[in-house]
């Protein structure tokens, strides 16, 4: 019986990029021979009819022949592999002995441990591989990559490889393997029972100069804090009396082991080492008892034994001289739990800026970018205080400030563990969802024109409520369907001006769906009663071309930070009836429509103007540059 006979099979090789490769094959038969090559996919390779295979890759590939005779008969050679490593270091003149790529790395690896060494080499034929250790022999070792399992004394030492191939043999340089001593006792954990965080946000002022930053500022920061397991209750343009009632609410979450965070940004000034925050409606000029006394805030946080109090301040800090009392501070006990964050230094302004459409305080930038960092708070300080004295928009005029009293490296983004504390933290729990519960999604018939309208809801801040009108159905009767949503009472839309409104419609863009009709709710803490949506379909009755309208009503109670009621309605003084007819809660906030505020990238300062309001004054403040205190006004 006539047969193929294989002599000598394909060998392997390992070579770099575009390095021409001959694979042969020796084979006998009765009468001529043909040989086909075959690649790794089993398809013939175009011309490979030949004992030689020469290929120039790029990537590794493998490769197969089949002999066969005249009577068909035939043998099929050992897979071969031709495989690439792109790693430089080859001559020109390389003739295929073995040339080491990779050299095993010396190791320190922890008792018990697993290491691993890799060997890797070029060669034709491909190398053979032999690791030893101390100079002996590993028996069955003969891979490019070495394993070590529970790593010991025994096996600590000197490593080495063998290359070899019918060329030459060479050897790789050594490897030390050492057991690092076992690592220190672990520092206790530090956790907190809960996290709450108070954001405030102050923009539309009724005689100050109006901000822009805010806004985003506040937002992103909540997201943050959020991903680090807080809660926050996040606010915008509060009066005097607003901002005491939301800081009232806060400091009944703060209890024993609590982390909390104090946040705001807006006007503010300085006055005999105190610290005061301006209110929306604070008067020009103002005085002390217009504004939030920072110092006496923390001094009240104090009082509820939190475990971390951390005040984060994005505003001026203008030393303002005025006649009258300073705040009543009692000094806070030592209990080492207390950090500020200040945006800038005493007697200096606080900056933001507008850049691509986006507008942020200086200072609250750079705290979002570190605020997640795994680090001590005061650390995570630090860093903001690095990257804002290299920001050429405010090199030289505002540099952050920290204070703190810490005797443990506390970090935002310690765990939170609720054992022994289950009472406290379902308390906290109810009063925190107070201010954050949304309505439910509602689904709305209009029966005359056979239209389902879904409401949805979402909280941009804890008193800004967005609504989402979407027309989920539609009937034969109706055509050129329009959603148009109020409510009762009406809200104010504080981002009505011009580039507020594109700020919040842009933290509306990720929704998945896109609802035909939205309406913003602001400043719901002045909400006295229910909030009544009304929606109205405005359509054309595709048979009597009649255009028509049908409404429909939905109560969703008080959403939001109004469930917290922190805004009761004042008694009339009836001494007033005769010259005031109607009472409107809103009606002493006044919202500027036109504001100066900075050209793109230019910086714009955070700092009141505390004087009495004149046209010459009020002229001079189109400058987008920033402006000093007149002390003497």
């Amino acid at each position: 019986m006539r047969t193929v006979f294989i002599l000598q099979q394909p060998m392997s090789v390992c070579v770099p990029p575009n390095h021409e490769v001959t694979l042969r094959v020796q084979a006998i038969g009765s009468g001529a021979l043909k040989y086909q090559w075959f690649d790794k996919h089993q398809t013939e390779v175009a011309g490979g009819t030949d004992p030689e295979l020469t290929v120039t890759l790029q990537r590794s590939g493998k490769y197969i022949c089949r002999v066969s005779d005249l009577h068909y008969n035939y043998q099929f050679t050992e897979w071969v592999k031709v495989r690439i490593l792109d790693e430089p270091g080859v001559s020109h003149t390389w003739r295929g002995e073995p040339h080491i790529v990779i050299h095993p790395i010396s190791q320190r690896v922890k008792p018990g441990e697993t290491f691993t060494l890799k060997c890797k080499a070029l060669g034709k034929p491909a190398p053979a591989y032999q690791w030893y250790r101390n100079g002996l022999i590993l028996p069955k070792q003969t891979t490019e990559t070495l394993r070590i399992e529970n790593a010991s004394a025994d096996t600590v030492g000197s490593y080495l490889c063998a290359v070899s191939n019918i060329l030459e043999e060479r050897w790789s340089e050594a490897a030390e393997i050492e057991i690092a001593p076992p690592d220190p006792k672990p520092e206790p954990t530090l956790m907190a029972t809960d996290k709450v965080a108070l954001l405030i946000g102050n923009l539309n002022y009724s005689n100050h100069p109006g901000l822009m930053a805010p806004t985003m500022d506040v937002h992103e920061l909540a997201n943050l804090l959020q991903q680090l397991g807080f809660r926050v209750v996040s606010l915008l343009d509060l009066t005097l009396q607003e901002m005491h009632a939301a800081i009232d609410k806060f400091l009944q979450l703060l209890d024993r082991g609590v982390y909390a965070v104090f946040y705001y940004a807006g006007h503010g000034y300085e006055l005999s080492g105190r610290n005061y925050l301006v209110a929306i409606d604070a008067p020009r000029p103002y005085r002390t008892e217009n504004c939030v006394c920072v110092q006496k805030l923390m001094h009240s946080m104090q009082n509820r034994k939190a475990q971390l109090n951390v005040i984060l301040l994005d505003t001026c800090r203008k030393w303002y001289k005025q006649k009258g009392p300073l705040s009543d501070i009692k000094p806070s006990a030592p209990l080492g739990n207390t950090v500020y964050g200040y945006a800038t230094s005493e007697d200096a302004e606080a900056f933001e800026v507008q850049n691509g459409g986006k507008s942020t305080g200086i200072f609250t930038k750079y705290l979002n970018k570190h605020v997640l960092k795994p680090e001590r708070v005061t650390r995570v300080l630090e860093q903001v205080s690095v990257d804002l004295g290299k920001d050429p928009l405010v090199r030289g005029r505002q540099v952050v400030e920290v204070r703190h009293t810490l005797t443990e490296p506390r970090a935002l983004t310690d765990p939170v563990r609720t054992s022994g504390h289950t009472m406290e933290l379902r308390r906290r729990d109810a009063c925190w969802k107070q201010a954050n519960v949304l309505p439910c999604r509602r689904s709305l018939d209009f029966l005359y024109c056979g239209v389902k309208v879904e409401l949805s809801f979402s909280a941009l801040f804890s008193n800004v409520l967005v609504v989402f009108a979407t027309v989920k159905n539609s009937s034969a009767l109706d055509h050129d369907c329009i959603l148009k949503l109020e409510s009762e009472p009406k809200m104010q839309d504080i981002f009505s001006c011009s580039g507020r409104s594109e700020e919040m419609d842009s933290l509306l863009g990720n929704s998945a769906e896109t609802p035909d009709c939205t309406l913003r709710l602001c400043c719901l803490q002045r909400l006295q009663g229910s909030l009544v949506i009304k929606v109205t379909v405005h359509y054309t009755h595709t048979q009597t071309k009649e255009h028509l309208t049908e409404s429909k009503e939905l109560d969703i109670g008080r959403p939001l930070i109004a469930s917290c009621k922190m805004n009761p309605m004042r008694p009339v003084d009836r001494r007033q009836e005769s010259r005031v007819h109607t009472v409107d809660h809103m009606s002493n906030i006044r919202y500027p429509h036109h504001q100066n505020h900075p050209r793109p990238g230019r910086p714009y300062t955070r700092k009141a103007e505390n004087r009495l309001q004149s046209s010459a004054k009020s002229s001079s403040t189109s400058s987008n540059e920033p402006e000093e205190n007149d002390e003497n006004d």
